[in-house]
């Protein structure tokens, strides 16, 4: 099992940012503590709960995610940890990853406090090391700041290092991302991900482009960003093994494999999603509505039972996410049915054209397939709803 902890708080909500996230800028201190502290009474009796449901459940990862949970002191991270070691079975080889922001984790001494209490991974947020797209962003660190942090989790010797960075952002042209992409090669760490900007609905980045006041690189100018760049990584010893995730052998994220692969995963703290043993449900994104939830001792309102057609096609979209690619036994095993004489003239068009590749019984996309990859699905997905949204193919 996976084990997801979503960390509500931040200081300030980036530009971009449609994740759950309650900021705490404008906050006092004391009100701040306050509202971490029953967070965390929150967190405790809802791991207890789970505990009492799954029983001593193996759990062979943890990501605390967010928000920014490197606002959690290294103290409240150790009591979450202790907690889940007690309520089920932390394997001793568990990869423990910590989401951070470079402004709240800039100390050596502040990362070995982490890694003292179980962290043995760490994912930096430094997005890009412009200090305009920073600002364009809603970033509340500087370029010197993201190296300054980057150098402390380093001189930590923390033993799994991975930045995150954007692309496709508004005013960027290919030339700075690839320079981006140099300076942060040169920092040698062991994962990168490297995502394209989403303009989410609502939020002030989509605000901005919608009303003309900022615009999005050209298409062409941003499917060369994401060939060129990781051609650049896999050159520097980072592999692709995702659409977006690039790592040194041996140091692919076990946590984001096993969400792409379709184990079972708890998520636990608000607005956290779970899926198991055929289910998945959604907590309430919000503190108070959340603890609300877990006192009354109830799982979600939103609780779903994954029939064979979305189960199918979650198989698709996850698998083709990664560059193993789908199995092609695995649509069989679910549907009954062949996947390649299902999608057999799809299937010689994306051939045909280079964006597919079959090897050992498995699909990939290829690197100019994964850039169009949304089409591809969406064309997978419509077949599939033709071929298999039936009363006989139901299995539940």
């Amino acid at each position: 099992m996976l084990l997801y902890i979503h960390v509500p708080f931040c200081r300030r909500k980036c530009r971009y940012c449609a994740f759950h996230s309650e900021p705490q800028m404008g906050e006092e201190p004391a009100e701040s503590a306050l509202r971490m502290r029953a967070y965390m009474d929150v967190l405790m009796l809802e791991l207890a709960q789970w505990a009492d449901r799954l029983g001593k459940q193996p759990v062979e990862t943890v990501f605390f995610g967010g928000g920014t949970p490197s606002l959690l002191p290294p103290r409240s991270v150790g009591t979450i940890l202790e907690r889940v070691r007690r309520c089920f079975k932390l394997s001793p080889g568990a990869e423990i990853t910590l989401e951070a922001n470079p402004e709240s984790l800039n100390t050596r001494g502040l990362v070995r406090d982490y890694m003292r209490v179980g962290v043995n991974r760490i994912s930096l947020g430094i997005q890009s090391l412009d200090d305009d797209m920073l600002t364009l962003l809603g970033r509340m660190h500087r370029a010197s700041g993201a190296i300054t942090a980057y150098r402390a989790v380093r001189d930590a010797y923390c033993p799994n290092v991975s930045v995150d960075l954007m692309w496709g952002l508004p005013g960027q042209k290919l030339r700075h991302w690839r320079q981006t992409l140099k300076e942060v090669i040169g920092l040698r760490p062991d994962h990168l991900s490297a995502y394209g900007l989403t303009l989410e609905p609502g939020t002030p980045l989509d605000s901005d482009c919608e009303s003309g006041l900022l615009t999005l690189p050209p298409e062409r100018e941003q499917a060369s960003m994401y060939i060129q760049g990781a051609e650049l990584l896999e050159e520097a010893g980072l592999m692709q093994y995702e659409v977006s995730n690039f790592a040194r052998m041996g140091y692919q994220c076990r946590h984001n494999l096993g969400y792409w692969e379709g184990q079972d995963y708890l998520g636990l703290g608000p607005a956290a999603t779970s899926t198991f043993a055929g289910r998945r449900w959604t907590n309430p994104p919000d503190l108070s509505l959340w603890g609300r939830q877990v006192t009354a001792k109830r799982i979600s309102d939103d609780l779903e039972t994954l029939d064979t057609v979305t189960r199918v096609l979650e198989l698709m979209m996850l698998r083709l996410r990664t560059t193993r690619g789908l199995r092609i036994r695995a649509y069989k095993d679910l549907t009954g049915r062949d996947f390649m004489k299902d999608h057999k003239k799809f299937i010689h068009a994306l051939h045909k054209n280079g964006l597919i590749r079959i090897l050992n019984g498995y699909l990939s996309l290829t690197r100019s397939g994964m850039l169009v990859s949304n089409s591809i699905l969406g064309n997978l997905f419509e077949t599939a709803h033709t071929l298999l949204d039936t009363p006989a193919l139901v299995k539940d």
